[in-house]
């Protein structure tokens, strides 16, 4: 019976560490993430929130900004909310 319970004991430590690793992980990256976006390097995709890179391939030019995209589907969205906000104006 002791021997059960030192296994149990032992498999849930183990367990803990994983996933307390796990989470650790999670949390490093995002402040690494936040770390770039505020040193300039990296800009938010303003359709999905996600850091890119400020020099991404990804890009649409609105007058003097620049916005920078994380994918190709974001960049559309965002073309049609500008399109659907100037055809409003237009009304």
């Amino acid at each position: 019976m002791l021997k059960i319970l030192i296994f149990v004991a032992a498999g849930f430590l183990l367990y803990k560490l994983v996933v307390g690793s796990k989470r650790q992980k999670a949390v490093q990256k995002e402040k690494a993430e936040e770390t770039l976006a505020a040193s300039g390097e990296m800009v938010k995709d303003p359709v999905c929130g996600t850091y890119v890179p400020k020099d991404a391939d990804i890009r649409v030019r609105d007058g003097d900004k620049v916005h920078c995209f994380c994918s190709y589907d974001c960049r559309d969205k965002y073309l049609k909310q500008v399109k659907a906000v100037e055809q409003e104006k237009e009304k």
